[in-house]
């Protein structure tokens, strides 16, 4: 089968490879949509990927099951179904507790592209498919779906991590996808009033759509003042890094008040040192929570999440700005992530097959 991935560190590019089959627990598909991601782009540059060739790349898809396992009960060839990005192995101690993205290491259930060929492939394999794969409801387009696997699941986990109570002030760095489904479950949990940082035209206007009630651009100033100026010197409840360099890292700390929550879902690059002024933290006693999380995975959670788009409490679908038709054009829509023009919130591919 053919795949687009990582050829070698800085060379992205189509790959032959094996088709995979299903274990008696697991299931393979073919790709209906994916979105390429930051994540991907992150892991060609060096970033905390695979370090072998040839790796194919992708974690966002709905797909359509074309073999399942023997002991497969939940599931059948010919159903379409969204894909988690995360698919742990719930047979790991380390998803008996609260947080599933560590299966078996730190971030080990993000499986695909760290551990073995992503979605970017005409054949992809899901383990333990009964847990890993979330049926799609009637009334919820696929696109929605697509969605609902990375950039609403870990949008809302830094809003879930955030320790949000009603009419809490919430700052949110960064505002592209992820940062806009944190702005939409920041307004779900009862946030009376969002801030966001950010400066792209469509960007400010879709987190506007989604909640937000001010816009900081850091071509006014320092963020940190800004948010404090806002807040009358108090700070924000509650500050979630959803984007941005290393230097966002202390400026969250200042901007959120004393006994606040800081809650990161940025993907920061392997070679940053992170980093804050001592007072910003109280010189160690603001009694500032700092929480760092990945994003959940499995099948419950992505159902859950797709019932809200069912019963209208949100519409991701309108983080899709650019539309690809036909598996070929998966190079396109990763080149463009890559380039991320102005007019650029999320590309997405249309497969058919």
């Amino acid at each position: 089968m053919r795949g687009y991935g990582i050829k070698a560190i800085n060379v992205p590019g189509w790959v032959e490879k094996e088709k995979p089959a299903a274990g008696p627990l697991d299931a393979v598909l073919r790709p209906v949509l994916i979105s390429p991601c930051t994540s991907d782009l992150h892991s060609m540059h060096g970033g905390a990927g695979p370090k072998e060739k040839d790796r194919i790349m992708g974690h966002e898809a709905v797909g359509e099951i074309v073999e399942v396992g023997a002991l497969v009960r939940e599931f059948k060839v010919g159903e379409t179904v969204a894909v988690p990005c995360t698919t742990p192995d719930w047979l790991a101690p380390g998803v008996q507790g609260r947080f599933n993205a560590h299966d078996r290491s730190p971030l080990g259930s993000f499986k695909f592209l760290s551990q073995k060929d992503g979605v970017m492939a005409e054949f992809f394999h899901v383990n333990q498919a009964d847990a890993n794969l979330a049926r799609i409801p009637e009334g919820v387009a696929p696109e929605a779906a697509l969605m609902t696997v990375d950039m609403m699941s870990t949008g809302f986990y830094g809003a879930e991590n955030a320790d949000i109570a009603y009419g809490d002030t919430v700052a949110v760095i960064g505002i592209g996808p992820v940062g806009l489904m944190t702005v939409a479950g920041a307004e779900l949990r009862g946030a009376g009033r969002i801030i966001v940082i950010g400066t792209r035209p469509n960007c400010v206007k879709a987190a506007r759509e989604y909640g937000a009630t001010d816009v900081v651009s850091y071509k006014n100033g320092d963020l940190a003042d800004q948010v404090l100026d806002l807040t009358g010197g108090r700070g924000a409840d509650s500050v979630i890094i959803a984007g941005g360099g290393a230097e966002t890292f202390g400026k969250a700390v200042r901007m959120c008040k004393a006994m606040g929550t800081i809650s990161n879902v940025n993907y920061f690059d392997a070679a940053d040192t992170l980093g804050m002024p001592a007072p910003a933290w109280g010189l160690g006693m603001a009694d500032k929570t700092i929480r760092g999380g990945f994003c959940p995975g499995g099948r419950s959670r992505i159902e859950k999440l797709l019932d809200v788009i069912k019963y209208g409490r949100c519409d991701p679908a309108r983080l899709i700005t650019h539309v690809f038709e036909g598996f070929e054009k998966i190079e396109d829509a990763t080149r463009l992530m890559e380039e991320k023009p102005a007019d650029l919130i999320k590309p997405m591919v249309r497969i058919r097959w």
